[in-house]
């Protein structure tokens, strides 16, 4: 079984580059998916201690515990996904801290 597989998404230039943001990625859809589908999973490495992630936006926080002392880098698209207020999003990350893994799902129907 794969550790990593992120064949139904992509990335590239985000439909939310403008004038202001200047040019960022971002990861579509390769695939229809349904609410509750597995769209990606893959592992996350841990970067070392004293690494400040409030100034990299492809970190992760990768712990339980605030203020976070703990961040990681993901494999795959996932650092590509555009964040979104709670509730608005169409994806959500699944972390297993203790695996060092993630899974990311639809929350809702997502078109290719």
């Amino acid at each position: 079984d794969t550790k990593i597989d992120c064949s139904k998404v992509y990335v590239k230039k985000s439909n939310f580059s403008n004038e202001q943001t200047g040019d960022f990625d971002g990861a579509f859809a390769a695939v229809a998916m349904k609410a509750g589908d597995l769209i990606e999973k893959g592992v996350v490495r841990r970067l070392p201690d004293g690494f400040d992630g409030n100034t990299c936006p492809y970190i992760f926080t990768w712990s339980k515990e605030r203020p976070n002392k703990i961040w990681g880098m993901a494999s795959g698209c996932a650092p590509f996904y555009n964040t979104c207020k709670e509730g608005t999003s169409n994806t959500k990350m699944v972390r297993d801290f203790e695996n060092d893994t993630f899974e990311i799902f639809a929350v809702r129907d997502i078109e290719k």
